[in-house]
Parts: structure tokens; C-alpha cells; sequence
């Protein structure tokens, strides 16, 4: 489903070259759960960019689908409408509630008013926030924005979530809150992909684990643990 070919990203800062992942190939199966782990500027949020092609490998490719992700711009919209992304900082759009927050996507995505009326409640009660719909981000709990987040991931029925350190702002409660709900979701047939710093999470979830130190893939391991 995702393969990465010796994929190495190099950034230039002040005349000199800083390597943010050197050498990385893994593959990940459909309906896999996965776990990439890491300290702060280890790869991981590199390695989530350069998978959206919002930035390209200095060498390597990336093939998710049997497409290369960036050989072909034209392809870019068909290959991200089968990714969903969470990130850490939610990204809602204040002025919308939580109902409008995921209509806006389907909007731009072209849906009519019909699969929105249709789409929209349903993945609002599979979050658990049906009856918050009409509620701004500001009148939400963190935790419950984050739901409103994957919520909005999910509502195009993507093949794979990216999670890009979804609890890092969360207290503990919640964080267990919007892991149960990656793996109810990754037990219904998507992929997910986990990137954390947080041990507990890790450990808990018993399953694979990509571990990255300096840009560099020191361990993967089926039933993996959070050892650096």
C-alpha cells in the first residue's frame, strides 16, 4: 500500500545541509496499524509531509497505491483524496461548528447537498459528537475538536489516516479517548499510520513499531515497543 525507496530528504539552513531522513525504505500493508516513534526531530513530520507530497524526497521515492506519489502532479488530488490527516493542533476553522467544519471538506470535494446531509451525521456519531454538531470549536473540549478532526478525516472515506502526534495536546483521559477511537477505526478496514512521542500509547497498543533516530529507521518491529 506504502512503500518508501531509499528516501532521503535533505533541507538547506544557513549554507549547510541538514538531513532530516537518510536512507528510509519500509513498506505498510492495507488495514495495518503502525506506529512511528521518535524524539522531537527524529524524521517523523518530514516523513508525513513528503507521504501528502507537500515536499519532495532529495533522493528516493515514495509509492503509495502502486502510484508514485510524486512523479505525476496531475495525480496529486486522486492520491490525497485517499488520505486523511489529523495533526495535533486540530486545524478547525473557527467561524464553522463542528457540523460545518466537515461539510466544508465534502463542499470542496464536490458533494451534493444530499451526500452531506446524508455522510455528515454519521461520522459525527461515530466519533461519538452527534449531539454537539452545532457547537464551535471554542464551545468543544480538546478533546472533543480532535474527534471533530477525524471526523473530517474519515468523511471521504480515505484508505489511510495519517495521525501526526494526535494527543500531544491532550490530557490523559482524552489521549485514551482518540486512541480507542484509531483503533475502532483501523479494525473497520483503514490503515492508520501513528506518529507519537508518547511511550504509554506505544507500549499499550501492542503493535508494529517503526522506530527513527537522526533521520534513520533503527528498528521495525511486528509487536514493537517504545525504546529509544
Amino acid at each position: 500500500m506504502i512503500n518508501f525507496q531509499k528516501v532521503t530528504k535533505i533541507y538547506q539552513s544557513d549554507g549547510r545541509e541538514i538531513a532530516a531522513l537518510k536512507d528510509v525504505s519500509f513498506e505498510i500493508q492495507p488495514k495495518e496499524f503502525i506506529s512511528i516513534v521518535g524524539r522531537s526531530g527524529a524524521g517523523k513530520t518530514t516523513l508525513f509531509k513528503l507521504l501528502m507530497a507537500e515536499e519532495k524526497p532529495t533522493e528516493g521515492s515514495i509509492v503509495f497505491e502502486g502510484e508514485d506519489v510524486h512523479q505525476n502532479r496531475s495525480h496529486l488530488p486522486h492520491i490525497r483524496r485517499k488520505m486523511g490527516a489529523i495533526f495535533q493542533d486540530y486545524k478547525l476553522l473557527p467561524s464553522k461548528t463542528a457540523y460545518g467544519n466537515i461539510s466544508y471538506i465534502m463542499e470542496v470535494m464536490g458533494a451534493s447537498d444530499e451526500e452531506i446531509a446524508n455522510t455528515v451525521p454519521q461520522v459525527l456519531e461515530l466519533v461519538g459528537l452527534k449531539e454537539r454538531a452545532n457547537n464551535f470549536s471554542e464551545e468543544l473540549s480538546g478533546g472533543e475538536r480532535q474527534r471533530v478532526a477525524i471526523a473530517r478525516a474519515l468523511v471521504h472515506r480515505p484508505d489511510v489516516i495519517l495521525a501526526d502526534e494526535p494527543t500531544g495536546n491532550l490530557d490523559p483521559i482524552n489521549t485514551q479517548e482518540i486512541i480507542r477511537l484509531l483503533v475502532k477505526i483501523n479494525e473497520m478496514g483503514t490503515t492508520v499510520v501513528l506518529a507519537t512521542h508518547n511511550k504509554e500509547i506505544v507500549n499499550n497498543l501492542g503493535k508494529r513499531v517503526i522506530t527513527l533516530e537522526k533521520g534513520q529507521v533503527i528498528r521495525d518491529e511486528a509487536e514493537g515497543k517504545f525504546i529509544l
